[in-house]
């Protein structure tokens, strides 16, 4: 046996650890025993041919099996070749010896296996089991090789932790022997240490007590730094602090402190007051810090002045209260300025004076100051826009009406005066509403934090803050709207020296004033004597001897004074009339101006009161109504009636007005364009205020009365001269037949509404006018002669037309029907305020359209009265209508008149035509230039056309007016005709008197001639043949007059036998001319 294991020890090639060499074949001779060797054969067995492993492939291709998939080659190609062989050897031992791997493998039983030469044991495989070995040996010889400088440092840092770990051992066995010995020191007693202890503590509290001195000898410093520096927190921490530290026991007896004492009692007396002042500063906008907001609540609202800060934008009061913090205490910031946000320092004195415990008192104060300093405020307000609107550009009415037409210039500086002051007040009203809102904030969270319940003396109540507010708008009301003689001066001129406002305030011009009385004049010092006289004998001591006159009541200075001198004048004279200076003049069509921005500030008001207050957000109006009703309505009504009656009575109301060219397209009067403008003021007043049917029937009724007068002025104008006042006055007949119902007025009037002048209609009026004229002769005073009112019956019907189509624009119905003038009231009344909420409608341009609100009732007696504005002045067109035609058949049957002109004539030839036809003409041309002045050309046509069928039909059927007549007589009829026919081509278009030429022209062919011609006629009729021409068509009876007149210089000839003659010469040719006119 030793035989068998010992060929590896006796190898020379074996390696220093005991293995031999597994590449190596031919050591095998000297071994005694070779399992694997050549020549060893069985005779048992026959083992084959020298093969070591048949099923085992070859250690290359093991290796390149392992190392072939692609994971594999990418990590070959990282590792070194020291480890790519070890991996190798892993690999091999793997696939051949696989129970060397594992975990629980018995190297013995495999060493049995090798050494077994039977079938069933591994003898064969031990060959490549050495080679396999050795390759592992050498693996490993190169990683020692690679890696030896790890390995080094590995062994000196291992060396190194073992010492470490060895001193941390002895020092941990020296500490437990010090503990130990520190507790046998520590157990053992000494009675110096509590000697020691008591010292200890007596210099401790002497240590403390003179600390807390050093503490308090600085709280004065410290107390004025924090106040100075407006740090009331922290200054009153201070003050409370060194309070409590005063009141300790051992304090008590250190005499030093006794000033400090007082002094810190009246600093707290001190701090109450500043705190106090400080939260007026910035209530009542004292403070600087204060004027952004205000300024910015005034701009944003309309109010601009270059004066004011140009700031950023302003933050909405809702959005301030909800991003205040109200359910923890107010802190300090040193690093900014706490007055810079007013809101916060309000809340940081609040907060101050609560823990000062001083709240209540203050809030008492408040109260009792509210009034004086609301006062100052509205005082202040005047003064400051008194010297931003010098007076010299405020003026009085200086248009010629005294009307306050809005877009006019004074009118505008008037608006800018008002907007300005009201914007400026309602935003300090707005700004102190909202410190008031924020201080009420404060106290009720106060009050919520530290659980002392609802406190209405803590909180306070707006409704004081409101009754104020309401009494200073109240105030403002009254004195730009009402006073006691409402007097307008019409005049056409600014007047030159006027006062304040362009013109006297007769309801204050005698009221007693303290400071134009002279305390040293002799009435005053000897009034001044008897009382003190009085005084000294009823109540002995109370005045004393020695007098001294002082001014009752100093004159303001340049320049606004300090507040608080304010407040003495200004609580005595807050509840008399006049207490406030008016910057304009009062008048009603103020009102336009002053409520938009009332009704704007009480809607911003309505959101800053705070909910469950005692002061309920939908009766703020409540007080409009009362003013609107009780005040305003009665002073409308009076300025209205006051600006119509002067409107009326004007000398040149009915007169053209110069500038009609800005108004109309028409010339109208000059009392028309005032009156409208007095309604269009009024309108647009309305429709800045609620709706009120009483204001609107105000308005109504003036409409009516400016009807009643113009139609009196007409009825003035077409009026005859009359020598006794007793008679009845008469109208002229154009006037006559334009005013009374019959056949001539209703052809006229379908002849107006007609689309074209009806040919028809309008020889039916030529025939019915010259019918009634000739019942009824017109005379001279019938007619108008004067040419000024031709033109101003002109400007009457123009001024009613413009006035009614301008007036229809005003028509408006509203479903609002409150009327203050029945007996009760609607319920909705409150409401109506809110319609005018609207921002828009409260700034200074008042532009767009103007209404007059009416209802259903209200508008029927609105529509009668445009009806009758439109048949008056249809009436005045009828009658200026029928005027040119009475004037030319009043000329014409003078001019037929043999009276006044013969057509009897001698031989001279005929050269000039009758003066009454010169006359005429020159009237015709005269009146058609004033209708074409005034007029359009539908009424100019409407005037015109007709005129030449009058004068033919006229001069046709009014023929034998003129016999006698002779043959020069004709020629100057036919003179007249043609100068007539020449004039009237200049009025009326395509005009021709041929029909009149034609007729007289048979006068000149004689009896005979007109017979045949009305032979002629007829055979032209009866054979179907052309027509008669109009010109030529004449009817028996015109025939027959034209026969009796060519025989009436005959008929009127002195001897009988020549006109017995001449009579039945006629019979007979009228018995012709009638047999062939009405042969059938």
């Amino acid at each position: 046996m030793s035989n068998r294991y010992g060929g590896s020890y006796r190898n020379g090639n074996s390696n220093s650890n005991g293995y031999a060499s597994v590449g190596r074949q031919d050591g095998r001779q000297d071994e005694d025993y070779d399992p694997y060797g050549d020549g060893y054969t069985s005779d048992r067995y026959g083992t084959p041919p020298p093969q070591l492993n048949p099923r085992r492939p070859p250690l290359e291709s093991i290796r390149g099996a392992s190392y072939s998939s692609p994971a594999s080659r990418v990590q070959r190609a990282n590792e070194t070749s020291a480890e790519r062989q070890i991996s190798q050897v892993l690999e091999l031992i793997k696939a051949e010896w696989p129970a060397m791997i594992q975990n629980d493998s018995i190297p013995v039983s495999l060493a049995l296996q090798l050494l077994d030469n039977s079938s069933v044991g591994r003898a064969h495989e031990y060959r490549g089991f050495k080679k396999t070995h050795q390759y592992l040996q050498d693996s490993l010889k190169n990683i020692v090789h690679e890696h030896h400088q790890g390995f080094n440092s590995s062994i000196g840092t291992f060396h190194k932790i073992q010492g470490s770990i060895q001193s941390s051992q002895k020092r941990v066995r020296a500490l437990k022997e010090s503990l130990a010995a520190s507790r046998t020191s520590l157990c053992a007693t000494d009675p110096e240490l509590k000697k020691l202890y008591k010292t200890s503590q007596t210099y401790d509290d002497v240590l403390q007590t003179l600390n807390e001195l050093e503490d308090l000898r600085i709280v004065p410093d410290q107390l004025e730094a924090r106040i100075s520096e407006k740090r009331f927190l922290t200054a009153v921490e201070v003050l409370q602090n060194a309070l409590r530290k005063l009141r300790k026991p051992g304090l008590d007896n250190i005499g030093a402190l006794s000033d400090l004492r007082s002094y810190l009692a009246n600093q707290e007396t001190a701090l109450m007051d500043i705190l106090t002042e400080e939260l007026h500063e910035h209530l009542y906008l004292k403070s600087p810090y204060c004027q952004e907001r205000w300024q910015n609540l005034a701009k944003n609202q309309g109010a601009y002045n270059e004066n004011y800060s140009n700031s950023g934008m302003l933050t909405p009061f809702h959005i301030v209260l909800d991003t205040m913090d109200l359910e923890h205490p107010v802190t300090e910031d040193p690093a900014k300025n706490p007055e810079a946000d007013t809101f916060y320092y309000i809340s940081l004195v609040v907060e101050s004076l609560n823990k000062l415990g001083r709240l209540e008192s203050v809030v008492d104060t408040l109260k009792q100051r509210l009034p004086v300093e609301l006062f100052s405020i509205v005082n202040e307000t005047i003064n400051e826009i008194d010297q931003r609107h010098p007076s010299s550009l405020r003026g009085g009415s200086g248009n010629a009406q005294g009307l306050h037409i809005y877009g006019s210039r004074e009118t505008q500086m008037r608006a800018d005066v008002i907007y300005d002051l009201l914007w400026t007040l309602y935003g300090k009203f707005e700004a102190i509403a909202e410190g008031h809102r924020v201080f009420h904030e404060a106290a009720k969270a106060l009050i919520r934090r530290e659980g002392a319940g609802n406190s209405g003396s803590l909180l306070g109540s707006f409704k004081e803050l409101w009754n104020l507010y309401q009494n200073e708008i109240r105030s403002l009301l009254h004195n730009y709207v009402t006073t006691d003689a409402d007097i307008y001066q019409f005049n056409s001129s600014p007047r030159q020296g006027a006062t304040l406002n362009g013109g006297k305030d007769t309801s204050r011009e005698h009221l007693f004033k303290f400071s134009e009385a002279d305390p040293k004049s002799v009435e005053m010092t000897t009034e001044y004597e008897a009382l003190d006289g009085i005084i000294r004998a009823a109540v002995p001591g109370l005045t004393s001897g020695s007098r001294k006159i002082q001014p009752l009541e100093k004159k303001s200075s340049a320049g606004r004074e300090s507040r608080k001198s304010a407040y003495t004048g200004g609580l005595d004279s807050r509840n008399t009339p006049g207490s406030h200076k008016s910057l304009v003049e009062p008048s009603v069509f103020n009102m336009s101006l002053l409520l938009p921005p009332t009704l704007v500030f009480l809607q911003r008001l309505k959101a800053i009161v705070p909910p469950g207050s005692d002061l309920a957000a939908s009766t703020l109006t409540s007080f409009l109504d009362n003013f609107l009703v009780n005040v305003f309505q009665p002073q409308l009504d009076e300025t209205l009636t006051k600006l119509s009656d002067a409107v009326f009575g004007e000398t040149n109301s009915f007169q053209q007005d110069p500038d009609w060219g800005l108004v109309a397209r028409r010339p109208v009067f000059k009392g028309t364009t005032a009156f409208f403008a007095v309604i269009t003021a009024f309108c647009r007043m309305l429709g800045t205020i609620p709706h009120d049917q009483a204001l609107s029937s105000l308005i109504v009724s003036q409409m009516a009365r400016y009807y009643e007068r113009c139609f009196g002025w007409f009825k003035s104008l077409v009026a005859k001269a009359q020598d006794s006042s007793t008679v009845p006055q008469s109208l002229r007949y154009s006037a006559e037949l334009a005013l009374s119902h019959g056949d001539v007025q209703e052809t006229i009037k379908r002849l107006w509404t007609s689309d074209n002048l009806d040919r028809e209609l309008i020889e039916k009026e030529v025939g019915l006018l010259i019918m009634q004229t000739n019942e009824r002769p017109l005379e001279p005073s019938d007619i108008i002669q004067d040419r000024d009112i031709v033109s101003s019956l002109c400007l009457l019907y123009t001024s009613m037309k413009w006035l009614s189509v301008r007036v229809v624009g005003l028509r408006h119905i509203t479903r609002f029907d409150t009327d203050s003038s029945q007996p009760t009231l609607p319920k909705n009344q409150n409401r109506r305020w809110t319609l005018l909420n609207d921002p828009n409608k409260a700034n200074s341009e008042q532009q767009g359209p103007v209404y007059l609100p009416m209802t259903q009732e209200t508008v029927q007696s609105f529509d009668n009265i445009i009806s009758s504005y439109d048949e008056f002045a249809g009436t005045v067109l009828i009658a200026l209508h029928m005027e040119i035609r009475c004037r030319i058949i009043e000329s014409l049957s003078v001019a037929l008149s043999p009276k006044t002109a013969p057509y009897v004539l001698g031989d001279q030839e005929i050269k000039e035509p009758d003066p009454q036809i010169l006359s005429l003409n020159a009237e015709l041309v005269a009146y058609d230039e004033t209708i074409v002045r005034f007029f359009r050309d539908r009424e100019t046509a409407f005037v015109r056309t007709g005129l030449g069928l009058l004068i033919n039909t006229y001069l046709v059927s009014n023929a034998l007016a003129t016999q006698p007549m002779n043959m020069r007589g004709c020629e100057r009829m036919q003179l007249n005709i043609l100068v007539l026919q020449q004039n009237l081509k200049n009025i009326e278009a395509g005009v021709d008197l041929a029909r009149a030429a034609n007729y007289f022209s048979l006068f000149q062919d004689g009896p005979d001639q007109i017979v045949n011609k009305a032979k002629r006629s007829r055979e032209r009729e009866t054979e179907g043949s052309d027509a008669v021409p109009d010109s030529e068509r004449f009817t028996y009876d015109e025939l027959k007059a034209l026969i009796e007149l060519c025989y009436s210089e005959q008929l009127a000839d002195p001897e009988r036998g020549v006109a017995a003659a001449a009579k039945r010469q006629m019979g007979e040719k009228v018995l012709a001319l009638s047999e062939h006119m009405w042969q059938s």
